[in-house]
């Protein structure tokens, strides 16, 4: 991954159920976030050659880097966006997902157990410890298998500053739950994804474009695992790549919209 062009992210859609159907979390920027300030989002952030570490490959449920790439039409390092979007995940948000030596997704029931992790956590935010330590420590094996791919985005090109951005879907743990970090994410809520798109038009919910259009395509579940069973069929995603539309105050193009195949895109380099 050496184009210095983009930044390499991942990016995590929590989904729950609840009576009012599947919500989804999204967490507000704070004007110190680097990326986004003011506006809800997914928990996720960049992807970095740490978490392409081959030592992190024997804790992965389901995945070998080789399948990983296969999946994201990569030729190498796909299985990083796995673990990139499990640290920020757990960095932003305090849910990790993860299996325990029993083979069950860890569980913060205990109060004990709870503060063990938030530990970890802010540990893991000073740069004290790394995901890998924490693993071997608790002997955990990362939930990969949970984290169903689900879209690719890159920032437009005429941005200063670019993502080239994988996003995954995955149920929340049950016996989790989200706890703000007061630096990068100042304000969280679950979210029907219907309610979210009403709110941002009648509100003033601030949600930027590539989050809006990743939140219309989980509308019309009313379970969590319609959902995840409709995504687990997706092959061969598509990278969206935004352009500005010509009309004044219009919404961006992407793919399949009239007029943005008359615009030369370039691709990438992994």
């Amino acid at each position: 991954m050496n184009n210095p062009e983009l930044l390499y992210a991942a990016t995590v859609i929590l989904l729950r159920d609840s009576p009012n159907g599947v919500e989804v979390l999204l967490q507000e920027r704070s004007g110190k976030s680097e990326s986004f300030s003011g506006a809800f989002v997914f928990p996720g952030g960049k992807v970095d050659l740490h978490d392409a570490d081959k030592e992190y490959e024997a804790l992965y449920s389901g995945h070998t880097d080789k399948d990983a790439s296969a999946i994201l039409g990569m030729p190498k390092y796909g299985l990083a966006y796995w673990m990139g979007g499990i640290r920020e995940c757990f960095e932003e948000a305090g849910i990790l997902l993860a299996y325990d030596k029993s083979g069950k997704i860890v569980s913060f029931n205990s109060p004990e157990v709870k503060q063990r992790f938030v530990d970890y956590r802010a540990a893991l935010n000073k740069g004290e410890m790394s995901l890998l330590e924490i693993c071997r420590k608790e002997e955990l094996t990362l939930a990969t298998d949970q984290m169903f791919y689900y879209s690719h985005w890159v920032t437009p090109i005429v941005m200063p500053r670019r993502f080239d951005t994988r996003f995954f879907i995955c149920r929340a743990p049950a016996e989790q739950e989200p706890i703000i970090d007061n630096h990068e994410v100042v304000s969280q809520c679950w979210v029907n994804p219907a309610e979210a798109l009403r709110k941002r038009k009648e509100e003033g919910f601030q949600i930027f474009f590539p989050t809006i259009k990743n939140i219309q395509g989980l509308t019309g579940h009313e379970q969590s695992q319609s959902l995840l069973d409709a995504v687990a069929q997706f092959r061969d995603l598509p990278r969206i790549l935004p352009i500005k539309a010509e009309k004044e105050g219009a919404p961006p193009l992407i793919p399949g919209d009239e007029g943005y195949e008359h615009h030369e895109v370039a691709t990438p380099h992994y």
